[in-house]
């Protein structure tokens, strides 16, 4: 049952532009699945799906699997619009983007197949990346600067 659901989301997500988990918990809901909102989150964070701006202003959700390579184009193009700068403390890489960015960036930085990233946190304009070790701190911020400058 819980593949199925998570096939429906996915399939809902491409189909309607979803801003709110309580949108989507309608959606399902009116589709045959009995889902509350607590239900959804989990499905959100299983799914891995985040939110990207729309192109009106609004925002969707859209699943971040790094596996399609028309997203990976995406992911890129977004990273190399919006990025600033990076730095490492240690283990954890600092990505500065253009205000109100980061975390599409951060979502972008997560679909990429990079083993050595463990995750991202982002704020406003900030980006923290937690990296396994220094060497692959050092490693991915070569990444994301061979990225930006191609």
């Amino acid at each position: 049952m819980k593949a199925e659901r998570h096939a429906k989301v996915i399939e809902l997500i491409r189909k309607y532009n979803i801003e709110t988990q309580e949108e989507l918990a309608d959606r399902l809901n009116s589709e045959g699945y009995n889902v509350t909102q607590a239900t959804v989150s989990r499905d959100i964070r299983e799914l891995k799906l985040t939110k990207v701006s729309d192109g009106t202003g609004r925002q969707k959700y859209v699943a971040l699997d790094g596996k399609d390579s028309s997203m990976s184009d995406k992911f890129i193009r977004i990273l190399k619009e919006a990025y600033v700068s990076v730095d490492m403390a240690q283990n954890i890489l600092v990505v500065k983007t253009v205000s109100g960015m980061a975390m599409a960036v951060a979502a972008a930085i997560d679909a990429m197949p990079w083993p050595e990233l463990v995750g991202c946190i982002a704020g406003d304009d900030t980006i923290m990346c937690a990296v396994r070790t220094v060497e692959d701190t050092r490693n991915l911020m070569d990444k994301i600067h061979k990225l930006v400058k191609s």
